[in-house]
């Protein structure tokens, strides 16, 4: 069974560049992994991890010889910056991988040196999802964060171009709860919440109104990029200065 949605990964090619936005500019509570990483892993990896929701992980290539840099490397040369992978956590990812194949999810082999298994995009409408251990990071205990207060991901959008089938791929195919399809005519778009037990939640959108905002651009990054996630939701206390924020290729809007 899987028990939350920890993080999500964030694909960058400066990685000090990151971590100072999220940490400096964001305010942002950060824990860079590197000293452990790199040479267990071959990547850079920190861990933005404010109150509320999930993570955020900046993830970059380290030693081109290592399988996580490679993909990191080869995502990076074909897409450029972005969002990466959603990560998930199960109590034994191997048994869960088991279960999922039995229901037609594309599980991929286990990577050399990696903790976790990977869904393909391809039964996951466009997004890469690694199933994690439980626990498989430890948030800080009162966890403060500096104005403005950003909270950790509230909700991940992901485009689709059947909201319908989405929902089915991620309620029965992953086993998440899920609320059925519905029509949201003042954004143009058909909507599924998804609600992993722990962090934030998912929202399936496929457009069928290109004359309202939200349809309009569901519908242009489906033209472009094709199905997957297309921009991160997260809360701020008070007001800031900009509540559509596009940085390292991720669209993170301020709720």
């Amino acid at each position: 069974m899987i028990t939350a949605m920890p993080r999500i990964a964030i694909a960058v090619n400066d990685f000090e560049s990151a971590l100072t936005t999220f940490r400096n500019h964001f305010g942002m509570p950060v824990a860079d992994f590197s000293p452990e990483t790199v040479p267990s892993l071959g990547a850079h990896v920190a861990m933005c991890q404010p109150p509320g929701g999930s993570n955020i992980e900046l993830m970059a290539p380290a030693n081109p010889n290592e399988p996580l840099s490679q993909a990191l490397q080869k995502f990076l040369d074909r897409r450029g910056e972005g969002i990466y992978a959603l990560m998930l956590e199960a109590p034994d990812p191997n048994a869960e991988a088991e279960i999922l194949l039995g229901r037609g999810i594309k599980v991929l082999p286990l990577m050399r040196g990696a903790g976790g298994r990977d869904i393909h995009p391809s039964s996951t409408h466009g997004v890469l999802i690694r199933i994690y251990p439980d626990g498989s990071v430890t948030q800080p205990e009162k966890v403060v964060s500096q104005a403005p207060n950003y909270s950790g991901i509230q909700k991940v959008i992901v485009a689709t171009r059947d909201a319908g089938l989405a929902c089915d791929a991620y309620s029965q195919g992953l086993g998440l709860p899920s609320d059925p399809p519905q029509a949201d005519f003042d954004r143009g778009v058909v909507s599924s919440i998804v609600r992993p037990p722990q962090g934030g939640i998912i929202e399936l959108v496929s457009p069928i109104d290109t004359s309202k905002a939200t349809g309009a651009e569901i519908d242009e990054f489906l033209n472009s990029n094709g199905e997957g996630i297309c921009c991160l939701v997260l809360s701020a206390d008070g007001d800031v200065p900009e509540r559509d924020i596009n940085l390292f290729g991720t669209r993170i809007l301020i709720s």
